[in-house]
């Protein structure tokens, strides 16, 4: 690495008169400076550089996963980059912590100077959101008509040009499909796999019927969650049946990406699907920050709130709600656990088959 030929000075390099420069309380404006306006202004730039970053290491990701073919290093530094995602997130949450030592009243000393500011015109998470996959075909419908209509005109267009790109998501259901699968000469998985899944399934209801503990009405009640298990277990297989979930929003993920993802949690502890497993929890703890993130967020406006509207015009905390339990990015992956089955009954994979599942997904 070449020398430097010019001293950095510190506050030059971080552009600390700009940075410390940029906190104007706009009750200043109209009498005594409220207090904790301070603290509200600092908290949201602090979520909006870390936002930066966070757009950054995806920047960072996006390119390597859109590759035909991914190999072992560079997918361990994806794996890398996304905890690191994962340490900013912690940070996300704890900022609420430190937003929370303001009390409702405090906030009402210059809440209504702000409208109609609100987080709604965070462009960068709005950014994120997308890049991660929750285009507005998947919002809430109060989303879907308020997403874009509190924005200027540059930003709107930035957006909408935005969501006509592959997400995250797009990748990671690409990269999923081109898993090489996984019938070699008489070795059916999937139909090995299906048999294990019928006599577990065989078991639980026999389990069931036999319990003297239950009475009639709770039997029934579990004998009918098992018909939907084994509904869901059924459609996993038949391309049809899982269209038509598809189509009613059960599931997002292509069957084939479905599958691979599957097999990959199923045999996660061979040595060769270590990092696509990592790769894919770390993916499901990103969504899962993130609902906490908004969760906090959703407890907090109601703490400072109570039932009002928000600034930006929402309903404040049942938006908020509504959106914490909605707005998901890999919910598929999360209901994988569904299709888990003890380790003693997977069927076991012959040489040829781990000679041929390998890194280059």
């Amino acid at each position: 690495m070449q020398k430097n030929v010019k001293p950095c000075y510190y506050s030059d390099y971080l552009q600390l008169d700009k940075l410390l420069d940029a906190q104007h309380p706009e009750s200043k404006k109209y009498g005594a400076e409220a207090h904790d306006e301070t603290l509200f202004i600092i908290v949201h730039q602090a979520y909006e550089l870390w936002f930066k970053q966070i757009l950054h290491e995806i920047h960072a990701i996006l390119p390597v996963l859109s590759q035909d073919h991914v190999t072992e290093d560079r997918l361990s530094t994806v794996n890398l980059r996304i905890e690191r995602i994962h340490r900013i997130q912690e940070v996300l949450v704890d900022q609420i912590d430190i937003l929370e030592t303001m009390t409702p009243l405090d906030f009402l000393d210059f809440r209504d100077y702000l409208i109609p500011a609100s987080g709604f015109q965070s462009i960068q998470f709005k950014e994120l959101e997308i890049l991660l996959g929750l285009k507005s075909e998947f919002r809430i419908n109060f989303d879907k008509k308020s997403f874009y209509n509190r924005l200027n005109e540059k930003d709107r267009h930035y957006l909408m040009d935005l969501e006509e790109q592959p997400s995250l998501f797009d990748a990671i259901e690409n990269w999923l499909e081109r898993m090489p699968f996984l019938e070699f000469g008489d070795f059916k998985f999937w139909q090995m796999y299906k048999d294990a899944v019928e006599t577990m399934l065989a078991h639980d209801e026999k389990v069931i019927k036999e319990a003297d503990y239950l009475t009639d009405a709770e039997k029934t009640f579990q004998l009918n969650d098992l018909a939907n298990t084994r509904a869901n277990f059924d459609a996993l297989f038949d391309k049809e049946k899982y269209d038509e979930l598809k189509q009613q929003g059960r599931f997002r993920l292509s069957q084939e990406a479905t599958l691979s993802a599957l097999f990959i949690n199923l045999y996660r502890e061979q040595p060769m699907l270590n990092s696509p497993f990592r790769l894919l929890q770390g993916l499901v703890e990103i969504d899962e920050n993130f609902t906490t993130w908004r969760y906090r967020h959703t407890t907090m406006v109601h703490r400072m709130l109570g039932t009002k509207i928000g600034t930006g015009g929402s309903s404040g905390h049942d938006y908020l709600k509504q959106t914490t339990q909605n707005n998901r990015f890999f919910r598929d992956l999360f209901n994988l656990t569904t299709f888990l089955i003890p380790r003693s009954s997977l069927p076991e994979l012959p040489p040829e088959v781990i000679k041929a599942v390998n890194f280059n997904l």
